[in-house]
């Protein structure tokens, strides 16, 4: 949840009129809701003018926002397509603008979509004027800056291995996280997914476990074909992603499928810990 008074600039801002209106965020807009204000301005700084334009263009953010590309993701977006209801249009400011597009324009590019020009970042106010700033630079000192996940092919789902062949990838690899995979009932066409992640092991410096399983899930959202291809019933099924965290990203490298009746990764889980590599 982010606090809107701490982004303000003062300054002058736009003066809106009498030619807009406030009403409430809808709840199929689930990506601003839970964001400080319950209201919002139409027509938006989009320019959509009725609540069913702006709810059909606003939800296909929602998978972007879930992939937490950047801290201010949320707040960017919500504030084009859902501005707070004040007596002014509060703007993102350039600079908020620009870090969210350097963090996300890769998720979008992952998909196919390159960045929009309707989000031109030249088209928001200088951080000198009244508008939605980025935190402050100590931000990132206060909090750890995790490995990005990378856009990149699927690996293929392997099922058939030894547990001798998976302690050697093991021994190459950083982590090792257990992820249950599968389809949700949606009344939309577009396709969500369960995800349930359990760290097996994570090797690399100081990571805690919640991190890296943290990153495995967004590195699903990222690579979503690779979840379409692991998930072809709304049946759950059960993979091992293997990988390394190499400059500040995370790459999956290895994917086991783990069926029950195959013992060969429980062993070779339950050998790990004891296990030296030459």
């Amino acid at each position: 949840v982010f606090a809107v008074n701490g982004f303000l600039r003062v300054a002058t801002g736009l003066d809106i009129g009498l030619s807009t209106k406030c009403v409430v965020i809808p709840k199929e807009m689930g990506m601003c809701h839970e964001i400080g204000y319950s209201e919002m301005r139409l027509p938006n700084l989009m320019g959509h003018t009725n609540m069913a334009e702006v709810i059909q263009k606003s939800t296909t953010w929602q998978h972007l926002v879930n992939t937490d590309c950047h801290p201010h993701v949320r707040t960017f977006l919500c504030s084009l397509f859902a501005p707070i209801c004040l007596d002014t249009f509060i703007h993102p400011c350039r600079s908020m603008c620009a870090a969210v597009r350097d963090s996300c324009a890769r998720v979008l590019l992952c998909h196919g979509h390159p960045w929009p020009a309707s989000l031109d970042c030249d088209r928001f106010p200088g951080d000198e004027d009244m508008c939605l700033a980025p935190l402050t630079k100590d931000y990132k000192y206060l909090h750890k800056v995790l490995p990005k996940p990378t856009c990149q092919t699927c690996p293929a789902v392997e099922e058939f291995f030894t547990h001798k062949r998976v302690l050697e990838v093991f021994c190459d690899s950083n982590f090792a996280v257990k992820v249950k995979l599968s389809k949700k009932k949606t009344a939309s066409e577009d396709q969500e997914y369960n995800i349930e992640c359990q760290v097996e092991f994570t090797t690399q410096g100081s990571l805690l476990p919640y991190e890296t399983q943290s990153m495995i899930q967004q590195w699903l959202l990222i690579n979503e074909k690779c979840i379409e291809r692991m998930t072809p019933t709304h049946r759950p099924t059960v993979y091992l992603l293997v990988g390394n965290i190499e400059e500040g990203n995370i790459s999956v490298n290895q994917v086991y499928r783990w069926q029950r009746k195959d013992s060969q990764l429980t062993l070779a889980t339950q050998k790990w810990r004891y296990h030296k590599c030459l």
